[in-house]
């Protein structure tokens, strides 16, 4: 009776650590996630990055663009003769809301000092806490929980769904594919209570961009 227990008891512990086995680690995730969005190799051939923006929220629509360059940004969106901006030149910035002008605070500064043009290059799995197999909706996903943000990878596909910080949680629904790379081009952000919808249009890679277009 008792090695039948023992055997037993191993035969668990065997599948357990199949199990373990069976899930990847971050960095494998995020270098599949790499690899569904085009490849590194196109990824870092993106030098310049610009897009349309419709966001819907509350009923109204706004009107956007965001560009890129390098670690440089700038984003502006216009509903009702009003103009929303937020713009980063490489060593600081700021968001400018219906008139009032707030400078990025030292700890954002610092991050968009070293992000990347493609977000997907700037991920370390050296940050990544944990790393479990989980399910929304019937449909499998790689969670990956660093400090302070969660992110959920397609088990098929590879591809970002969902992310979840303190910020709020934004879904992917759609990507567009432009030149052999993945970009989002709809998603939903449920940020304090309010649901938001974006869908980004006409997005083009490797156009010329001024570093004008960033001046502060």
């Amino acid at each position: 009776m008792k090695k039948m227990i023992l055997t037993f008891a191993l035969s668990l512990v065997m599948v357990a650590n199949m199990a373990a086995q069976a899930i990847p680690t971050a960095k494998q995730i995020i270098d599949n996630y790499v690899t569904a969005l085009g490849g590194k190799q196109k990824l870092e051939a993106v030098k310049t990055l610009s897009m349309k923006n419709t966001i819907s929220v509350m009923g109204m629509e706004m009107e956007g663009k965001t560009v890129k360059k390098d670690n440089k940004f700038k984003s502006s969106q216009s509903m009702m003769g009003q103009e929303m901006v937020q713009v980063f030149d490489g060593e600081k910035g700021y968001a400018n809301q219906m008139g009032q002008k707030m400078e990025f605070p030292a700890d954002q500064v610092a991050k968009l000092k070293t992000s990347k043009l493609m977000d997907a290059l700037g991920m370390d799995p050296a940050k990544i806490k944990t790393v479990e197999k989980t399910q929304i909706d019937g449909k499998d996903y790689y969670l990956l929980s660093g400090e302070d943000s969660k992110s959920y990878f397609d088990v098929k596909s590879g591809l970002l769904f969902k992310t979840e910080n303190e910020k709020g949680n934004m879904t992917i629904s759609k990507y567009a594919d432009v030149e052999g790379i993945k970009f989002v081009e709809e998603m939903s952000v449920d940020a304090a209570g309010q649901q938001i919808s974006i869908k980004n249009t006409e997005i083009k890679i490797n156009q010329p961009v001024s570093d004008d277009e960033f001046k502060l």
